[in-house]
């Protein structure tokens, strides 16, 4: 007779218990209960429903996949009742069924203290969709929100509220953020980080009261401080879903939680439970890892085989909150362990590493990583595995370590049993089995094959790497292609294209791919022909980016921007007053950028050519702000006017930008020239940037601002401007030749063998004796440019596809103002 398992929960450990339970038995009958009504979906990253993701997006499998693998699936239904005598359970419409095993995946629910006024209309707590729907509906009416929590879900909830356009504020009861992963000096690095994204963080802080006169208006501290708020996330925290178990009266922990045996069984043999709901040694596992671990428990166990069981879980773990790495793994204090903590901290960049070594200075106790979590994953084996540390551990954190900070070298060096992905609870050894044995030979099909990298992701880069090293070891060549359509690298690509005269994409896929193409391999190869050819951007079929579509950057609301090219910020009265009239009479909101242009925002699809025709009657030109292509050189005034210059700074500024205007390459490209070393046009955060010296200019490479902030490296000094021009050429175009698609220069260097010593001998010494031809490919790219703009302008046919319609010539009426400061600017987003 076949065994009936009834799963009471739908959320990711269900959905997991019944996939391995289906996995390994195709004859036990399923049925599932979930009080939700949409199936099993992602709770890991359900912050990304507020930066676009849908329901459907974040679901763990749809509704189908269900019924695909024979499985009963009642959504909307809560289970109220289980009747352990007959082994039943009963649901809030009355439905009743039959169980042989009952597995409890209950999950958890949010914690609510008991705080005055908790009850007032604008409080809310971050836990399903549901609540995500709330919280965006009631947003747009205010404009303060505050989270109350300072873990990892509060922040989480910090950046939906952010996101939604709101004034943040976080309010945690502790000392410090994150009080369970890191320290205090760990804690002030993200408090900073994220006060320089926008969040006001308050620890410390015991709320007393909820204040209002039936809406929220405000927190009471128990100091006597208050916070005046509009709205209020609660995410201080969650307990067990133990409610049906008490009921039917199964052994529960004073704390919450249905408690459990190492095999997950309750009091009752028939009934196990498993995720949140669950109580382990006294231990209730909020992360989804050890929830899936606990479902493969069950999973065997219903169908016979017990030769697993529960023994805790680590609890390591890295995520990126709102943009900043967070990681911390082992033991992160060491409190009762005797230790040698090693600390490096970079207030400047927001980066704090600490590692924590045994006394005797050979084993890896634990640690904590903010800012920059890239060396986790194998600090992280390090630990599990009782690795040996090397010679000087400190190199593990501040670099200069040579292979023993190698991540893949680290890899390498693992045992088969070291756990690689715990989401999965995927070993070395399994996953080398599928390459050397079963014929993997890419991510996707080790993804297929054990499901490694499907869950919260992190251990792709170090799959990556195993992949990679057992590949070569079995002696394949290994080669970073760009996609399955072709099996050449974007290098290779950029000579094949170059040497065959190729000039669109169909004819490239015809003669050296397969298949029809993808979203990676059509605009990495409109890329390359466009900064091989440097045709007409608009001619290529294949573009993907709305951005270069249009020849705009598309902003919020569904308006386009313009910005015209002002090279080196130098901009007569004339063209100034042209700019002015020209948007005043679009109505398009004005603002000056970071690399000295006016940025004119609001622009509709259709309008965009009737701007470019009055902004090139006035001598303005493309900026390529919406390319993958150079951007600005940004300029101080130079020797011109002011008392500190030792060069015509801004006369060389706008040369160059004009010599290099229009440039495509693997991503945008931005430079700058200071007149003296007084830097004031921020030359060393640039791509490539020009520094004045009194016999010259020093040229600094590599350089890169935004989240990831690196200083540019002085490649020559002193050198005059006819030789500073021919290496920025060699840089320029070494560059396109040789980058990955989206790699910037900072990136590319960064990965580059032999880093700054090697790219010096290729551009100033000519060490690979292609000097002249990188000189002479920069001169073609230069006399083939044309302004992108005047080209859409003057062609009937290119200007005919700037409309919102296809078949009308219609206006796009769903467009919606709100002023700002004597400006239109968008309506929020989500209205």
């Amino acid at each position: 007779m076949k065994k009936r398992i009834i799963v009471v929960g739908n959320g990711m450990v269900g959905y997991k218990f019944c996939e391995k339970l289906r996995n390994r038995s195709t004859t036990v009958d399923i049925v599932v209960y979930g009080e939700e009504p949409r199936p099993a979906y992602d709770r890991v990253h359900l912050s990304s429903y507020f930066s676009g993701s849908t329901a459907e997006d974040l679901l763990m499998a749809p509704a189908e996949w269900y019924t695909d693998n024979n499985i009963v699936l009642h959504t909307g239904e809560l289970v109220t009742e289980i009747n352990r005598i007959d082994k039943t359970i009963r649901t809030h419409t009355g439905r009743s069924d039959k169980y042989d095993y009952l597995v409890l995946a209950t999950g958890s629910s949010a914690f609510v203290p008991a705080i005055e006024g908790v009850e007032r209309h604008g409080v809310f707590v971050y836990r399903t969709i549901e609540d995500l729907v709330q919280i965006t509906e009631y947003a747009k009416k205010v404009k303060r929100g505050a989270v109350m929590g300072g873990g990892l879900l509060g922040l989480e909830a910090a950046k939906a509220l952010l996101d939604l356009g709101l004034e943040t504020h976080v309010v945690e009861f502790a000392p410090r953020l994150m009080p369970r992963q890191i320290d205090d000096a760990g804690s002030d690095i993200l408090a900073g980080k994220l006060s320089q994204l926008g969040i006001t963080i308050h620890t410390g802080k015991s709320t007393k009261k909820i204040e209002g006169n039936g809406k929220l208006e405000g927190l009471l501290f128990a100091d006597d401080t208050k916070l005046d708020i509009e709205m209020l996330v609660i995410s201080a925290g969650i307990r067990p879903r133990d409610e049906l178990a008490k009921a039917t009266l199964l052994n529960v922990h004073p704390r919450g939680g249905i408690v459990v045996d190492d095999y997950m069984r309750t009091t009752d043999e028939s009934i196990f439970a498993i995720g949140e709901a669950a109580v382990h040694n006294n231990m209730v596992y909020g992360l989804v890892a050890p929830g899936y671990d606990m479902a493969d428990i069950v999973a065997r166990q219903v169908t016979g085989d017990s030769s697993k069981s529960f023994t805790g879980f680590d609890m390591s773990t890295k995520l990126k909150l709102i943009g900043v790495d967070v990681g911390s793994f082992g033991d992160p204090f060491c409190d009762a362990t005797p230790h040698i903590p090693i600390v490096f901290k970079n207030k400047h960049k927001g980066t704090y590493k600490r590692i924590n070594i045994s006394e005797d200075g050979k084993y890896l106790l634990g640690g904590i990583l903010i800012g920059d979590a890239g060396q986790y994953n194998i600090l992280h084996q390090m630990v599990m595995n009782k690795m040996p540390l090397p010679e000087n551990p400190e190199t593990l954190i501040v670099g200069g370590g040579g292979k023993a900070n190698d991540e893949a070298a680290g890899v390498k060096g693992l045992p088969d049993t070291a756990q690689i992905c715990s989401c999965e609870n995927i070993t070395k050894g399994a996953i080398v089995e599928q390459v050397t044995s079963c014929g993997a030979r890419t991510i996707d099909d080790l993804k297929k094959s054990t499901k490694a990298c499907t869950g919260c992701g992190g251990c792709t880069p170090m799959v990556n790497d195993l992949l990679k090293i057992t590949l070569e070891s079995l002696g394949h060549t290994v080669k970073k292609t760009l996609c399955e359509h072709f099996n050449y690298t974007r290098q290779e690509l950029y000579d094949i294209i170059k040497v065959k005269g190729i000039k669109s994409y169909d004819q490239l896929l015809n003669t050296h791919g397969a298949g029809d193409g993808c979203e990676v391999c059509k605009p990495a190869v409109a890329s390359l022909l466009a900064s091989i050819w440097n045709d007409v951007i608009l001619k290529e079929d294949t573009i993907q980016d709305s951005n270069d579509r249009f020849l705009a950057n598309i902003q919020r609301g569904g308006t386009y921007s313009v910005v015209p090219r002002i090279a080196g910020g130098e901009i007569t009265p004339q063209k100034l007053s042209a700019i002015g009239r020209i948007a005043e009479k679009y109505n398009l909101y004005t603002k000056i950028t970071g690399g000295q242009r006016i940025d004119m925002f609001g622009a509709r699809v259709d309008q965009l050519p009737d701007i470019w025709e009055e902004l090139i009657a006035e001598g303005f030109e493309s900026g390529h702000a919406y390319g993958k292509s150079l951007r600005t050189i940004k300029s101080c005034v130079g020797s011109t006017w002011c008392r500190y210059g030792v060069q015509d700074s801004v006369s060389f500024a706008v040369f160059v930008e004009e010599r290099y205007k229009g440039l495509r390459a693997p991503h945008k490209l931005k430079g700058a020239v200071s007149g003296c070393i007084r830097e004031c046009a921020e030359a060393q955060s640039k791509d490539f940037g020009i520094i004045a010296t009194e016999k010259g200019w020093n040229l600094y490479v590599c350089g890169n601002g935004g989240a990831r902030p690196q200083h540019a490296k002085l490649l020559v000094a002193d050198v005059d401007t006819d030789t500073c021009i021919k290496y920025i050429d060699r840089f320029l175009m070494f560059y396109i030749r040789t980058a990955d698609p989206l790699t910037r220069t900072a990136t590319w260097l960064n990965k580059m063998e032999g880093g700054l010593e090697y790219l010096y001998d290729v551009v100033v010494n000519d060490s690979l004796g292609i000097g002249e031809e990188l000189e002479r490919d920069m001169a073609a790219l230069i006399a083939n440019y044309h302004c992108e703009w005047k080209k859409v302008v003057e062609d009937p046919k290119l200007r005919a596809k700037f409309k919102h319609f296809i078949n009308s010539e219609e206006e796009d009426a769903t467009i919606q103002y709100v002023d700002m400061r004597g400006q239109k600017a968008p309506i929020d987003w989500n209205k």
